[in-house]
């Protein structure tokens, strides 16, 4: 007799099995289609597949990259569960293949078979006792642990040794010569059960395995086990850049959510990792990514109406508003530490600043001090001052080319003033502008290129906001006025090429002005070439434009802004530079790279009142700086250089460590 298996063997009545089927896919159907129709009402759609969608998907839907990076043993943990149910799944499929379409599963085919389902169940159970200890014995920090997550670990679990019980039992009333190759049922102890006992018990430990198998299937729409469907969907969708929500397309009631948005709360599973990473949760502030995607599903499920029963399946315990203050986004500094680590590449600071959006079209929950900071910008193109005056004091004794008199308009002619042209737009920005401290980074960048011999030129008093404290404040109206007005100051100055100080203007610049289509008021923004300063110093560097000199040993230590870090990918670039000073020798801090601490003053946080925490961020960032013994901290954004130096005064490092921008300290080390 060739090695195979029966599929109904002593199971009656087979119609009650394929009843319960029915039902429990209907009840999973109902469950998954209730979402589908709440993500429709999101705006946006999918991008078209290539080969970069398919490597991530399989990158890091499949082979969990994201989960295995910074904690192997969760990767690990995972990688078991997910091709340990995919291998169950899969044999369960095969078998009912079998049955009805093809007979296939005979002879030395049925024995590789029965011995990969012995691994694949092997390889469930083990890891979800790991996933056990690690929840209840060894209590990992980020994890939380609610009801519902012992109810998924138990009800797999059950279903996943309930299926060795069973073929445990089919082997010992069978008894066939090939059993071993199913070597862990086969192994099972049986207390002496004989073949006629075997034979008797089986239909009973065949249909608990059924029942608790279908249970689980129809429990999936309704759970965290969701994410199995809603994960691989998040990292296809989270590829695809940010869009911009035309008002008529917003639902009635402001909420302002994308189909991404709706697809990653429902594939959030609360790892924690997000909150592992937060600077505000890190600070002891009272908000975390988690809690806040939490809220948002939570609120989309209240809002969308529909069957109680379904909503009350997917929801948790209370209402959105008793488990998150609304006020709170305003802690998020939109340093993307949370989208770095997110197994699902879910982006909590897209969804917040869509959030934020709401907030300010309704008029309530706003920051005081950030509410006058953007009638500010509305007023005098700029955040910190009353007056447009100061914004080119920081330059008044450096002789430097103003490009807003390069073509003066006589009527319906222009005329171009020999003396103001130039190859690139120096592009200042209001905080290096107008802040004291950051002037000296202007100053610095400005004798670097004197040096470097670089035609270039400022805009002068004329210079434009970028607009970044309205975008990531959620006025999208008043962005979008200062984006009109900068693109129209460089189209009419003929200004291609800029050179920005700040990497918030850089990403404005960059990222943001491409999301909005050109208007009739304003030119499109796709024929300007933006980059930072560090970009434009390399290049200088490389052409032999830039030297520097070896006057004497010094150790320093780099900060990277999140903004050229973690959102641009801008990395190595200030390495580079400064590895290629003689002297320098760079010591990282504990956090560094895409683990890199923010200093607090992004995200707007810079024009906000000060937030309850245990700690401020700039504080926890100074002191990993302390702990590396280097003498210089090393940044290259005016927003980090102010926030971090007024956290070395106040930690009383001034004899110990100084805080400069990598152009100030290249001014230093330039060779005569």
């Amino acid at each position: 007799m060739l090695p195979g298996r029966p599929l109904f063997w002593q199971i009656q009545p087979i119609w009650l099995f394929y009843s319960l089927a029915f039902i429990a896919v209907c009840i999973f159907a109902a469950g998954l289609i209730y979402r589908i129709r709440l993500w429709k009402t999101g705006t946006g759609g999918f991008p078209r597949i290539n080969s970069r969608h398919l490597i991530r998907l399989f990158s890091e839907a499949l082979l969990g990259k994201k989960i295995w990076s910074g904690d192997f043993a969760a990767g690990f943990m995972h990688f078991l569960i997910f091709w340990g149910f995919a291998g169950l799944f899969v044999g369960t499929v095969l078998l009912s293949v079998h049955e009805y379409i093809i007979t296939f599963l005979s002879g030395t085919i049925y024995l590789v078979y029965s011995a990969t389902l012995e691994i694949a169940g092997a390889m469930l159970v083990l890891s979800l006792g790991w996933a056990v200890v690690r929840r209840y014995v060894q209590r990992v920090s980020r994890l939380e642990n609610r009801g519902s997550d012992a109810a998924v670990l138990i009800w797999i679990g059950g279903a996943a040794v309930s299926g060795f019980w069973v073929e445990a039992v089919r082997l010992t009333a069978l008894q066939p010569q090939w059993q071993g190759w199913s070597f862990i049922a086969a192994a099972m102890p049986l207390a002496g059960m004989g073949s006629h006992t075997a034979t008797v018990w089986y239909p009973v430990f065949w249909w608990v395995h059924a029942l608790l198998s279908l249970g689980l299937i129809a429990f999936i729409p309704y759970s965290k086990l969701v994410h199995m469907m809603t994960a691989p969907a998040a990292i296809y969708l989270s590829d695809r850049t940010a869009g911009i929500i035309p008002v008529d397309e917003r639902i009635p009631d402001g909420e302002v959510h994308t189909v991404a948005d709706f697809v990653g709360f429902d594939a959030c599973t609360r790892c924690g990792r997000c909150a592992e990473v937060c600077p505000a949760t890190r600070a002891g502030e009272p908000f975390s990514p988690r809690e806040y995607l939490l809220w948002a599903q939570q609120r989309a499920y209240e809002n969308a109406g529909g069957n109680a029963i379904l909503r009350r399946g997917i929801l948790a315990t209370g209402t959105a508003d008793a488990l998150f203050n609304l006020h709170r986004i305003w802690h998020c500094t939109t340093c993307n530490a949370c989208i770095e680590v997110c197994p699902v590449s879910l982006r909590p600071p897209d969804a917040i600043r869509q959030r934020r959006s709401a907030v300010v079209e309704a008029g309530v929950e706003m920051p005081e001090m950030l509410a006058q900071s953007l009638k500010n910008v509305f007023k005098y193109d700029n955040p910190w001052e009353a007056t447009k005056k100061k914004r080119a004091k920081w330059s008044k004794d450096l002789d430097l080319t103003d490009l807003s008199k390069n073509k003066k308009r006589t009527g319906k002619t222009e005329t171009t003033d020999a003396k103001a042209t130039g190859d690139i737009c120096y592009f200042v920005g209001c905080t290096t502008a107008l802040d004291t401290r950051a002037q000296g980074l202007a100053r610095s960048f400005a004798f670097l290129l004197n040096r470097a011999g670089v035609a270039f030129g400022t805009l002068g008093k004329k210079e434009p906001c970028c607009g970044d404290i309205a975008r990531r404040g959620g006025e999208d109206g008043l962005f979008e006025m200062k984006r009109e007005d900068a693109l129209d100051v460089f189209n009419k100055y003929a200004i291609t090429d800029v050179v920005t100080s700040s990497p918030h203007c850089y990403h404005t610049l960059k990222h943001d002005y491409p999301l909005y289509p050109a208007g009739p008021a304003c030119v499109d923004s796709s024929n300007l070439r933006i980059r930072h300063y560090t970009e434009f110093i390399w290049e200088l560097m490389e052409k032999g434009r830039l030297v520097f000199d070896g006057s004497g040993p010094v150790t320093i230590t780099y900060h990277d802004p999140c903004y050229l870090g973690r959102h641009h990918r801008l990395f190595d670039l200030p390495r580079n530079i400064l590895a290629a000073v003689p002297g320098v020798t760079l010591v990282e801090m504990e956090h560094h790279r895409e683990d890199s601490l923010c200093c607090g003053g992004g995200g707007d946080r810079m024009w906000q009142e000060e937030l309850d925490g245990e700690m401020k961020m700039s504080a926890l960032r100074i002191e990993e700086a302390r702990e590396t013994g280097a003498r210089l901290l090393i940044t290259a954004c005016p927003l980090c250089l102010i926030m971090l130096e007024d956290a070395r005064k106040a930690a009383g490092l001034e004899k110990d460590l100084e805080v400069l921008d990598l152009n100030e300290f290249l001014v230093r080390r330039i060779s005569d």
